[in-house]
């Protein structure tokens, strides 16, 4: 890895690398300890997923790559026409000689406009541009308040806890709204819920967490792309950054307790001017909550879905079969951990 960032020139270590996509973690740890890899020379850094990075601050990576921009060094100043200074207010004695900017581009679907969490990013004159031809993405919009794709239509559904498995079983083989991309809270309840669908039977499905190495993940979701997967049983590991093609509907088996991760759920379907569905469910004591959050996060309108009790009836069952079976299975699996 060290060897493709870094090249032997004579007696001098110097950058092979045009264009380095890194975790900032990863981009720290090289910049300590590869004494090969200059930033002196960076024009843009661009953060994905911006919004993250920002709560991920206080580990300080940002400040240690500026740094690593900006930091003095007798052999480069001696060799490039420009200056490496941090912006601050423009004179015309802090243009001579010129100065090479270091550009910061962040790109979310839910970036934060609070001052205070972009004060942060040290950004200078910074500029907002959004993919949305609206009037709400004007300076005079509110924080928190984002956009939502135009094809989707919401639905929250009342509940019980204990009818959650059966309506995720109702929506694939009832209503065949497959491919659906399930979201969970935890990994334990994704795998949970994926052991009693496989014994349910009747259902393609798959899981997708951290339980899974990196490349049995993305065969998974190459799986899923090419229809082999009816129902992806997911944490939010794949609420973010993913593209996954395709996703005609979106359940949050559990509602997410923050808006940003409603978003970014959701917006797994409806892509590029598609028609999805979202679907959430809701138990009695979360409903005011997660209404409010999701209308002043600018929702175009979440519309009540009732699934009547005779629908499950035919498959309560098998259920409760499948639910002692599965206890069996959650116990064989603790005594192999």
């Amino acid at each position: 890895e060290q060897a493709s960032l870094s090249e032997q020139r004579g007696s001098v270590r110097r950058s092979a690398a045009d264009i380095i996509v890194a975790t900032p973690g990863r981009l720290v740890d090289h910049i300590n300890r590869n004494s090969g890899l200059c930033l002196k020379q960076l024009r843009f850094l661009i953060i994905d997923e911006a919004d993250r990075m920002i709560d991920s601050l206080h580990q300080s990576w940002l400040s240690q790559v500026v740094a690593a921009v900006y930091g003095s060094g007798a052999e480069t100043e001696a060799t490039s026409l420009f200056r490496r200074t941090e912006v601050a207010f423009i004179t015309a004695a802090s243009l001579s000689p010129p100065q090479m900017p270091l550009q910061k581009l962040l790109f979310s679907a839910t970036l934060t406009q609070n001052p205070e969490k972009l004060q942060q990013l040290g950004l200078h004159q910074p500029r907002l541009f959004s993919s949305v031809h609206s009037s709400a993405a004007g300076p005079t919009q509110k924080q928190d308040h984002f956009h939502f794709p135009e094809g989707l239509t919401e639905y929250y559904i009342p509940c019980q806890m204990s009818k959650k498995p059966l309506l995720i079983l109702h929506f694939v083989l009832r209503m065949k709204l497959y491919p659906i991309l399930c979201f969970t809270n935890s990994r334990e309840t994704a795998h949970r819920l994926y052991l009693l669908v496989k014994l349910f039977g009747g259902v393609q499905a798959a899981e997708f967490s951290s339980r899974l190495s990196p490349w049995e993940r993305k065969k998974t979701l190459k799986d899923f792309e090419q229809g082999k997967i009816q129902l992806l049983i997911s944490t939010d590991a794949a609420a973010r950054g993913i593209d996954v093609t395709g996703v005609k509907c979106v359940i949050n088996y559990d509602a997410p307790q923050y808006v940003r991760t409603y978003v970014h759920r959701v917006g797994r379907t409806a892509r590029a001017g598609k028609a999805g569905l979202a679907f959430t469910f809701l138990l009695k004591v979360q409903e005011t909550n997660f209404l409010q959050m999701v209308k002043e996060a600018g929702s175009p309108g979440i519309q009540k879905q009732l699934v009547k009790p005779e629908n499950l009836k035919s498959m309560e069952d098998r259920y409760e079969q499948v639910l002692q079976e599965l206890a069996d299975v959650i116990k064989d699996e603790k005594s192999r951990c």
